[in-house]
């Protein structure tokens, strides 16, 4: 068995940098869904952030894929991975808190270990991994409040939304793993927001009308932001930190993201949450910490040696 990479202080530094790029990245998302609609918003973050990594990828002089089938899995990862739950959670945020917008999105870590163990036999679901599942559950019931899922309004609704949206990111995680690997991570990236853009442009045309550029230069900055920093900046961090401490230490990056979005949230909106929904992130956090695995295999380790 591999042994599982340790966090280094590189890559502690660069976890927590992505943790706020992609925290803020809620609260820009929300600022400029105040002048522009949530399909237009999310064609302008596939578009710009597919023509910044296509940029990066021909300065790095990278092979560039020529198999159709190829293409095709890029089509299928961009509406899985980016057109899909991008224009369900910039929805849901219209009618929801960035803060709680960010705990449910935190589920994708619990969801990708589901639908793992429904496709590949090495990913099976261990103890460990159904407590922390069954805790993550809990978490996300717990922020959501059980009296939403009862009246079902506009709010419940929106909240269902970014769920839908955190499965589909998990299914994306299936689908990379069995289509993409072996692609080098810029071109995987450029590939898939391509994929997505085939979708959002002409999508955002037909329903939000022709996209228009004259806007207030708060919202031009956080588009800005979530398409160039908080995606095409932020997928080439995630695959740093990826091949600097492995893939269950970049997992820790989900628990780092709501505290940043909710304090965001606070400062900037004077958004306040439900006490329901700390309580569910604490649950949630918890969970993810027992999937990830290190406190659980010491505790194991403490056991045998208090045995011995």
């Amino acid at each position: 068995m591999t042994p599982q990479k340790t966090l280094t202080g590189k890559a502690w530094a660069a976890l927590i940098l992505l943790a706020l790029i992609w925290g803020a990245s809620f609260l820009s998302i929300r600022v400029a869904l105040d002048e522009i609609a949530p399909l237009t918003s999310v064609a302008h973050r596939t578009f710009w952030a597919m023509i910044a990594l296509w940029a990066v990828v021909l300065s790095l002089r990278l092979p560039l894929p020529r198999g159709l089938h190829v293409w095709g899995a890029f089509v299928i990862m961009g509406l899985l991975n980016n057109a899909v739950p991008f224009s369900l959670m910039a929805w849901g945020q219209l009618h929801i808190e960035t803060g709680l917008t960010s705990i449910l999105n935190a589920a994708t870590a619990v969801f990708g270990v589901l639908v793992a163990a429904l496709f590949f036999a090495d990913e099976k679901l261990s103890p460990r991994k159904m407590i922390g599942v069954g805790l993550g559950f809990l978490g996300v019931m717990t922020a959501i409040g059980l009296e939403n899922l009862r009246n079902f309004d506009l709010r419940s609704i929106a909240q269902l939304a970014i769920l839908g949206g955190t499965v589909s990111y998990a299914l994306a995680g299936v689908w990379a793993r069995k289509t993409l690997a072996g692609l080098a991570p810029q071109v995987a990236a450029a590939g898939m927001l391509t994929g997505s853009s085939i979708f959002t442009v002409p999508l955002a045309l037909i329903v939000d009308g022709p996209i228009s550029f004259d806007l207030q230069p708060v919202t031009i900055l956080a588009v800005a932001y979530y398409a160039l920093i908080a995606t095409a900046g932020a997928y080439l961090l995630y695959y740093y930190i990826l091949g600097l401490a492995g893939s269950g230490n970049l997992m820790l990056v989900t628990l780092l993201i709501a505290p940043v979005a909710i304090i965001l949230g606070a400062l900037v909106l004077d958004e306040q949450l439900n006490p329901n929904a700390y309580a569910g992130f604490a649950l949630l956090a918890a969970g993810l910490i027992i999937l990830d695995g290190r406190l659980w295999q010491r505790f194991r380790k403490r056991k045998a040696v208090a045995a011995d």
